[in-house]
């Protein structure tokens, strides 16, 4: 059986594309280009959802808590059940958790980011061999550009501020935690110039590279 590697993450997972209002294909996309980099011994999964937080309920979009309940489950549990056994699970998560309207800190997030992770870990019955395996990734840091673009009046203030405090209070979390932890910041050095938080095609193959070099030689349980 081939090695089964979720990725769980936001319209930054998803492939959302800000050129064309679109999504980049399947030769373009990071968790795609993941799996070709590794190899016919692995099955990337794709679950990323455009709008996706930690743990917040959007007041105006619905559906898009990492941690949402329904009939009391968390939404991480059936995800993660559907493709057992798991034996990676990728978060990219806390770019959308910025919004003005969320009023979280980078701190705050984090601890989004904690929960969301102890619900996975809790999960049991879907890692392979019955050890959770969790890779924490720190999203690309929102440029402040963003801020005069059509998405800026929507996401309010301060969130440019807020994301680039993440990769420290991440960091923190996953050690904590005992994940894994990689800060896309490192291999992706800007975002488009459209609304300045989406990767580009070339980011987008940057953090692929990255992570397949990670997979390859850091994660024994792959």
């Amino acid at each position: 059986m081939k090695k089964h590697i979720v990725c769980y993450g936001d319209s930054n997972t998803h492939g959302y594309c800000a050129a064309n209002d679109g999504r980049f294909d399947e030769n373009e996309r990071w968790p795609r280009l993941l799996e070709q980099k590794l190899g016919e011994d692995y099955l990337v999964l794709e679950e990323g959802l455009s709008g996706r937080t930690t743990c917040f309920n959007d007041p105006i979009h619905e559906g898009l808590s990492g941690l949402d309940y329904i009939s009391g489950v968390s939404m991480i549990r059936p995800i993660l059940l559907t493709h057992e056994p798991v034996s990676l699970l990728i978060i990219m998560l806390g770019t959308n958790d910025t919004k003005e309207r969320f009023g979280a800190s980078a701190a705050c997030i984090a601890l989004g980011l904690k929960r969301l992770i102890a619900k996975a870990i809790a999960t049991t019955d879907c890692w392979r061999d019955k050890r959770p395996n969790i890779l924490v990734v720190a999203p690309k840091n929102i440029e402040k550009e963003y801020e005069a673009t059509a998405v800026g009046a929507t996401m309010g203030r301060g969130c440019a501020e807020k994301s680039e405090g993440l990769a420290e209070e991440y960091r923190k979390i996953a050690e904590l935690m005992g994940c894994h932890y990689f800060d896309a910041n490192t291999v992706v050095k800007e975002n488009n110039k459209i609304d300045y938080m989406h990767l580009t095609k070339e980011g987008h193959e940057a953090l692929a590279t990255a992570l397949a070099g990670l997979v390859r030689l850091q994660f024994p349980a792959c």
